[in-house]
């Protein structure tokens, strides 16, 4: 079983408030998808809830959901916010990926 994934405080908070403004439970989806610059990229939803396979870890009251297939390649990984002169955005360290791209959404294994 893979380790399970960490939401940041920062960045359950940035989830509450998309999913108050849109009027839906405070549920963000991790998935990795092929493409991206560097082999695989993520990709952020929210979520009406989860999977019965689905992976679970909350923070603050904010669920973050990753199915199995995903979870192999972003285990252990902590989602965060970050907010810089470039702009804002959910941001995963992840300690599997062996390469990655400067835009930080793509990654390789």
């Amino acid at each position: 079983m893979a380790e399970t994934l960490t939401l940041t405080p920062s960045a359950a908070k940035r989830v509450a408030w998309i999913a108050q403004k849109q009027s839906k439970p405070a549920i963000l989806r991790l998935s990795v998808e092929g493409g991206g610059c560097s082999g695989f990229q993520y990709k952020f939803d929210l979520s009406d809830g989860p999977d019965a396979d689905d992976s679970i870890s909350e923070t603050d009251g904010v669920k973050l959901l990753v199915d199995p297939i995903s979870l192999d390649l972003v285990g252990g990984s902590t989602v965060d916010f970050v907010e810089s002169l470039g702009g804002a955005a959910f941001k995963v360290e992840n300690p599997q990926a062996a390469a990655g791209c400067g835009c930080g959404s793509s990654f390789g294994i």
